[in-house]
């Protein structure tokens, strides 16, 4: 219980007396018999476009979900989202957790493209590692679930990589912001093209029949996505263009602890883990054939051709 608190305490950002006090180190342990299976796995030829994979014993024709993080496009890395690949693949699900360009590094489009490049390599290779490539999600949280959701409704940054969202099995998004102009943020402003923001930047507009099955997740108490602008909104838009989606509400649940619940000290809070994997379980492989072939290589500018 102690270990819980104080995982508690650290996601909230509240100060503790307390030598390396990290949600990390304390999230980060052990799930099961899941394993991280393999460990800075390239998908591009740049340094940042790399992802570490997740995998139940003996998996064969499991779900795959391609996981990226939040951190307003600056902050985060992969190993410090061990806790998401090993919750997920201790409810069987192979996990991909990748890393992309971020700012100073990178601007928009850039991320997006990195993320349209790792999802295409898991559609290629998911079989490696005992995934089904005709089950892959992708998934995000706060701005990974933007860059999901761009992969998943905006079309052109997979099909730049020789790959469509129809291959998709489905896409979550958790807590993410999907429609922010203007921006009034100057941290945005310098991610984000500015002043004048394109609103082809917004997942909301590009919400079509055509985008894969959703499943977005939302925490009402969450003070730094607004969950009724952009979770309800989304679903809405989605829901009006006929797309299957499902709302989940956590109502004492705020932004960082939505992804801090999949972790085995926090899952007493709410059940993310046990709504997501099921939703991932249980959701239909997309008809057709799977396409094989290499993946293409995207442009390293970000913007499809």
């Amino acid at each position: 219980m102690r270990e819980a608190l104080i995982a508690s305490l650290c996601l909230l950002g509240l100060p503790l007396l307390l030598a390396g006090c990290s949600p990390f180190t304390l999230l980060n342990g052990a799930d099961g018999d899941a394993r991280r299976v393999a460990e800075g796995v390239p998908y591009g030829s740049l340094p940042a476009q790399r992802l570490d994979v997740y995998a139940p014993p003996g998996a064969a024709g499991a779900p795959v979900v391609v996981f990226f993080y939040g951190g307003s496009w600056r902050n985060g890395s992969r190993g410090d989202y061990a806790f998401v690949g090993a919750a997920l693949a201790g409810r069987g699900i192979v996990t991909m957790v990748a890393d992309y360009r971020r700012y100073p590094e990178a601007v928009y489009p850039a991320f997006v493209a990195d993320s349209a490049q790792a999802v295409a390599w898991a559609l290629a290779h998911a079989g490696d590692y005992g995934g089904d490539p005709r089950r892959v999600f992708v998934a995000g949280h706060s701005a990974g679930a933007y860059n999901a959701a761009m992969v998943a409704l905006d079309a052109r940054w997979l099909r730049a990589c020789g790959r469509d969202p129809s291959e998709l099995a489905g896409w979550v998004g958790m807590a993410g912001p999907y429609e922010f102009l203007p921006l009034t943020s100057r941290a945005l402003q310098q991610v984000f093209p500015y002043p004048d923001t394109p609103a082809d930047t917004q997942p909301l507009a590009h919400v079509s029949a055509d985008a894969p099955p959703t499943l977005l997740l939302a925490g009402r108490a969450d003070t730094t996505v607004d969950p009724r602008r952009n979770t309800d909104g989304l679903a809405a838009a989605l829901g009006r263009a006929g797309v299957p989606v499902r709302l989940i509400d956590y109502p004492r649940l705020g932004h960082g602890m939505l992804v801090g619940a999949l972790a085995r000290p926090l899952r007493w809070r709410a059940p993310v883990l046990d709504d997501l994997a099921a939703h991932v379980q249980a959701a239909p492989a997309p008809s057709g054939e799977a396409a094989g072939g290499a993946v293409l290589p995207c442009s390293d500018t970000g913007f499809p051709q």
